[in-house]
């Protein structure tokens, strides 16, 4: 038996969700990376580490995602999704060392924050597109 299809919500529930959540996922993002940058070149403590080479591998994960979510996908905001995970997993992790617990905290809440205004503009966008495009 086919399920019976749930109706779309309207262009005007959906338009200003759908710039809500972009523009906080924006934020994040952006603040997520400032996070990364500042921390390696401020405050951590790489024992003898090349600073440059710890920052590029903690922001390959970010920047190949970036074009993406500046150009406003919707699939890539669903990639960051998963991408952000690892940076939820590192700040929980930082955030039981006591030197590095405010920086772990930071990293968790914004890596959080990004999940979920990723997944509702991800959900949203998609949404919007097919009622824009005529479907109901």
């Amino acid at each position: 038996m086919a399920r019976k299809k749930k109706p779309l919500p309207s262009l005007e529930w959906l338009k200003p969700r759908v710039k809500i959540s972009r523009a906080i996922s924006m934020a994040s993002f952006i603040g997520l990376a400032v996070l990364l940058l500042v921390w390696n070149l401020v405050f951590a403590e790489l024992y003898g580490a090349r600073t440059w080479v710890v920052i590029s591998i903690q922001l390959v994960p970010l920047l190949l995602v970036a074009p993406g979510m500046i150009a406003g996908s919707p699939r890539a905001h669903a990639w960051t999704c998963f991408i952000v995970n690892l940076y939820f997993i590192q700040g929980v992790l930082a955030a039981i060392d006591p030197a590095r617990m405010i920086y772990g905290w930071l990293e968790a809440i914004i890596s959080l924050t990004l999940f979920i205004s990723a997944l509702l503009y991800t959900r949203w966008g998609y949404q919007y597109e097919r009622k824009a495009s005529g479907e109901s």
